[in-house]
């Protein structure tokens, strides 16, 4: 007899943020097939998530008004922060997933490694040295705060490294896809550990 490496229920969520600076809503599966539906207000950033819902195998419609006159900040923190709720929801116990997952991912010249551990323990670690301020209409610094805004949220460690790059578009698309790899790895259903929490405490 072998084991279905699949959820008992649905591994999905709905989440919604309303602040006085942003309103999100984030539906995701993480069981899904990469299907995704994103509005920010911000080409490049849906272009990022996009890869996460792609390389993650994870259905994901993120709705997100932000004060976007002022900056991007507030939008791409708070969808952070509301995805990382999404995920911490749907996974519910983490009975029976890998728990830890990591990925390289290349793109030309560039070279990116992402490592997560749905510990329950947030922290990030992130070396992303981007060689141009802005993408499009995408402030690089607030890659940080997105992922710092995820881990809070979601309770997994996290750690980032551009390990080469000349192009910061090349750079972020990198530690985008590579932290869907590692994403979806470490959620990802070990037959072997059926119905089990990957963890000696018993508790993640």
């Amino acid at each position: 007899m072998t084991l279905a490496a699949t959820p008992l229920a649905p591994r999905t969520a709905e989440v919604s943020r309303n602040t006085a600076e942003t309103q999100i809503t984030v539906r995701l599966n993480l069981d899904g097939t990469g299907q995704s539906k994103l509005h920010t207000g911000i080409g490049f950033f849906d272009h990022m998530l996009d890869q996460i819902a792609r390389h993650g195998l994870i259905d994901l419609d993120i709705h997100a008004i932000g004060d976007l006159h002022i900056d991007g900040h507030h939008t791409v923190e708070d969808v952070g922060i509301t995805l990382g709720q999404a995920v911490h929801k749907a996974v519910g116990d983490k009975k029976g997933i890998r728990r830890y997952g990591h990925a390289y991912v290349p793109l030309d010249e560039a070279l990116s490694r992402v490592v997560i551990d749905f510990s329950g323990r947030p922290g990030l670690e992130m070396h992303v040295p981007f060689k141009s301020g802005m993408i499009g209409g995408f402030d690089t610094q607030l890659t940080y705060e997105f992922f710092q805004g995820f881990v809070n949220h979601a309770g997994v460690t996290l750690h980032i490294d551009n390990l080469r790059g000349d192009n910061a578009h090349h750079q972020a698309e990198t530690v985008f896809k590579a932290f869907a790899r590692a994403l979806r790895a470490a959620l990802e259903l070990d037959p072997r550990s059926a119905g089990m929490i990957p963890s000696t405490k018993g508790s993640l």
